[in-house]
């Protein structure tokens, strides 16, 4: 059955995707079209380039997701430039290694720029903090001067997984000048909206993947310091636009994984862990496709 898939965002427990894909890879679901934020981006992108689910994972068993983080090097006190690089570049890790590994993976399989996909059937959710707009790549790239379809996968996606503060922020340049870009999940975390048609229509089944046990859901952030003000202030960037777009008639659509308890910059999680993560995404997606009314 031929289906289009949103994955969301979540760092590291990303790996609980993996095993999403490869539930709907092996109940013989064909993904036409992909969208991802931040980690459910790498997803996406591995996706439309043709890797299978037995494929992705042994990818990401091969992986020590430290060596992702590229750390800067000075000849100055360690202590002291890491926090005077931290102020001017915004981040503790550059985040070049990620775009590398990408490239690597994505090569193998053909795919090195949005031209190498069919059209319309990748799209990598980011933030743009200078234009303050959600960015949807390769689709908004035009507005920037830059040609849509040279622009490589592997840059899209490593923007949209530029978590504040922890990665430094891609900063592209456009003919009005350069553009701080930032993980997509900050304004939407699983982008539903991103293959909407007319009168917001779909083409086929949508499916999405949510790294979270519930969604829509009541909540109320309890703030009585600096502290939680500044966690509440991000959490409702992160969800509001989804909540006002995902109705309850959509929420039959999305696998829930309840990966909250996983820190999403853990990069020191250890084989066990990710195996274990792989197995809970699997299951849980399994569990939604048996109920599952199209």
């Amino acid at each position: 059955m031929k289906i289009d898939a949103v994955f969301s965002g979540g760092g590291i427990r990303g790996f609980a995707l993996i095993g999403a894909y490869q539930e709907l890879c092996n109940r013989g679901y064909k993904i036409e079209r992909a969208a991802g934020t931040s980690a459910g981006s790498i997803i996406a992108a591995l996706a439309m380039a043709g890797y299978t689910g037995e494929e992705m994972v042994e990818l990401v068993q091969e992986l020590d997701v430290k060596t992702l983080l590229h750390k800067r090097w000075s000849i100055l006190p360690s202590g002291f430039t890491k926090w005077i690089l931290y102020y001017w570049k915004m981040g503790l890790y550059k985040g070049d290694k990620l775009e590398e590994w990408l490239e690597k993976k994505l090569a193998a399989k053909g795919v090195y720029t949005f031209a190498d996909v069919k059209k319309g059937s990748l799209k990598i959710i980011a933030s743009d903090l200078t234009n303050e707009r959600i960015l949807v790549l390769p689709d908004d790239l035009e507005e920037y001067g830059i040609p849509s379809q040279t622009f490589t996968v592997a840059r899209a996606v490593r923007m949209s997984c530029t978590i504040p503060f922890f990665f430094e922020p891609v900063k592209q340049r456009s003919l009005d000048g350069v553009s701080y870009i930032v993980d997509g999940g900050i304004l939407s975390n699983l982008p539903m909206w991103a293959f909407d048609e007319d009168e917001g229509k779909k083409v086929r089944p949508l499916i999405g993947i949510n790294l979270n046990s519930k969604f829509i859901e009541d909540h109320k952030n309890n703030i009585s310091n600096a502290f939680d003000l500044f966690t509440a202030l991000f959490a409702t960037m992160r969800v509001a636009h989804d909540h006002r777009y995902i109705e309850k008639e959509h929420v039959k659509n999305i696998v829930f994984i309840e990966a909250d308890n996983v820190i999403a910059t853990d990069f020191e999680i250890n084989d066990l862990r990710k195996e274990s993560m792989i197995k809970l995404g699997k299951e849980r997606t399994k569990e939604f496709l048996n109920k599952w009314t199209r």
